[in-house]
């Protein structure tokens, strides 16, 4: 097969390349340059797209003698995946970046050039296996296990992804990158978000969104403080809050819901944060299961748990009803269901919806 190689100049992609070389594919490396801020070039930037990332991944083709690319997706970027993660936060959500860039970049943009230049498939250091049969399972390392920011996929483009180190740890990824004499192998992974170098998400969001003050209120109404926008505030949180006035029982204080257009960001104890119902569109179907009522697993965050459920799935929205109570679940996340399996490999991905309410009982 023809593949094309996305290196993002780290380790898992450096492997990823070497193994579909050695597998007999004809491999191409392209490098995403997804950013034109000056900060990303800078070698203390935390994200995958920097000048010293787009190096790194020249250093490993020329390793494999393969050829390499820089395709500039840096408009694409900012349009579906910066500017989506800022509206999103003024509307009150919590979205997930890196699971917006799979979603619209890395799979859908990317995939499509390759194909229009005849490309067969594209390959990709993530973490998850696709099975004989074509369906997304978790990857053998649990640890680094990436099915979750996989499970915005379609089916159509699942069928060209490629992920040749899902079914190995990453200790030993590093020893087979150190072995083929990548300057990767010690690289520590990429962490935070790309398009904020310095990771203060706050500042970031308040120069892009601007000051929209409202105000903090406990769960029956009453008003403790101002704030300079819901955009600071994340549901579950309990720290920076910085309420002077103490909680009738004492007890800490978390966010439990953030009204965007009011601007009315509503605080309480913990419980109040547990959730038995939640409701998601935007429907990704992976596996044929994911329709009509079914039972089995959701997980709502990248390095979540799973939750056993009961999913009713409709045509473009589902509901699911916990079996027991999930706490911190914000509107704007992925719910991605899993199906358990008894042959010993990993779930299977399902597919996913983005969360767009949440209820509790009594």
């Amino acid at each position: 097969m023809r593949v094309l190689a996305a290196m993002s100049g780290g380790v898992d992609s450096s492997v990823a390349a070497a193994r579909a070389v050695e597998a007999g594919h004809e491999v191409v490396g392209v490098h995403l340059a997804l950013s034109r801020d000056p900060q990303a070039v800078r070698a203390s930037a935390r994200g995958c797209c920097s000048i010293e990332d787009a190096s790194d991944a020249r250093r490993v083709c020329d390793k494999l003698g393969i050829p390499f690319y820089v395709w500039d997706f840096s408009d694409r970027f900012k349009e579906d995946v910066i500017d989506d993660f800022v509206d999103s936060y003024a509307r009150g959500e919590t979205p997930n970046p890196c699971l917006r860039c799979n979603e619209k970049i890395k799979f859908a943009a990317l995939l499509e050039r390759a194909r229009a230049l005849g490309f067969d498939a594209v390959a990709t250091g993530h973490y998850a296996i696709v099975d004989d049969e074509g369906y997304l399972r978790r990857s053998t390392d649990e640890h680094k296990d990436q099915s979750y920011v996989l499970g915005v996929l379609t089916k159509t483009e699942l069928a060209h992804c490629l992920f040749p180190v899902g079914d190995t740890p990453k200790p030993q990824i590093r020893e087979e990158a150190a072995r083929h004499g990548f300057s990767t192998a010690k690289k520590p992974d990429s962490y935070d978000i790309c398009f904020i170098p310095d990771g203060n998400t706050q500042a970031f969001l308040g120069a892009n969104i601007g000051l929209r003050p409202g105000m903090i209120v406990d769960t029956e109404g009453t008003e403790l403080k101002e704030h300079d926008g819901a955009f600071n505030y994340t549901i579950g949180q309990r720290k920076g809050l910085d309420i002077k006035v103490p909680s009738a029982d004492g007890r800490p204080r978390y966010v439990t819901d953030i009204d965007a257009e009011t601007g009315t960001v509503t605080v309480g104890p913990r419980e109040a944060l547990r959730v038995n119902t939640i409701r998601a569109d935007r429907l990704k179907r992976l596996h044929p299961d994911m329709n009509g009522e079914l039972d089995c697993l959701v997980q709502v965050r990248a390095h979540g748990s799973v939750a056993a459920c009961r999913a009713i799935i409709a045509e473009d929205e589902m509901v699911i009803e916990l079996h027991e109570p999930l706490e911190g679940v914000a509107r704007g996340q992925a719910a991605v269901l899993y199906l358990p399996v008894s042959d010993g490999g990993g779930e299977i991905v399902l597919g996913s919806g983005t969360i767009t309410a949440t209820s509790r009982s009594a």
